[in-house]
């Protein structure tokens, strides 16, 4: 459903209670690995800054969860973007990160990371695409060996954009 009017989806930070259809639309979106219900509890509330939902219609049709790497708070790493598959193709996967990068406790994140693997070209896209947007070069490197994934997984790279200066 390619086209439909931006002001129809809403962008905000989850709540706890959101965890639940956080869950339901990352099994309806496909091709990401699933986590448990808890855990989507725990990321809107624990870290609803710097997640972000989308919703149309009184129904939720994006998430994007991020978190400040602890070792360097400046770097923001984004680890899952999922996107209802009727609304692909709309851009709600670069609002919901527009939505984390312009709430005032991040203005002074300056790197984007994230793991992709080697055979996820949407992502890859959709990433190189964020860099474009921030004006930043993306750098690509080994960061998970898909040897260290007790079940078949795909190795896991690592994608940095930055640094880069938050326009305001």
């Amino acid at each position: 459903m390619k086209g439909i009017q931006p002001s129809a989806i809403v962008y905000r930070r989850p709540v706890a209670s959101d965890g639940g259809h956080i869950w339901k639309l990352i099994k309806r979106a496909g091709g990401l690995d699933v986590n448990s219900v808890y855990c989507y509890l725990m990321l809107s509330d624990m870290f609803s800054e710097t997640c972000s939902i989308a919703e149309r219609e009184g129904r939720l049709c994006g998430f994007l969860s991020a978190f400040r790497k602890p070792a360097q708070p400046d770097t923001l790493f984004v680890w899952q973007i999922a996107v209802d598959p009727v609304l692909r193709g709309n851009g709600i996967g670069g609002k919901l990160l527009k939505d984390v990068l312009s709430r005032d406790n991040n203005a002074d994140i300056q790197v984007l990371e994230a793991t992709i693997s080697p055979g996820n070209m949407a992502s890859r896209r959709w990433f190189m695409a964020a860099a474009r947007e921030l004006e930043s070069e993306c750098s690509i490197s080994e960061l998970y060996d898909a040897s260290m994934f007790p079940e078949s997984h795909e190795a896991e790279l690592l994608f940095r954009i930055g640094p880069f200066t938050l326009k305001r």
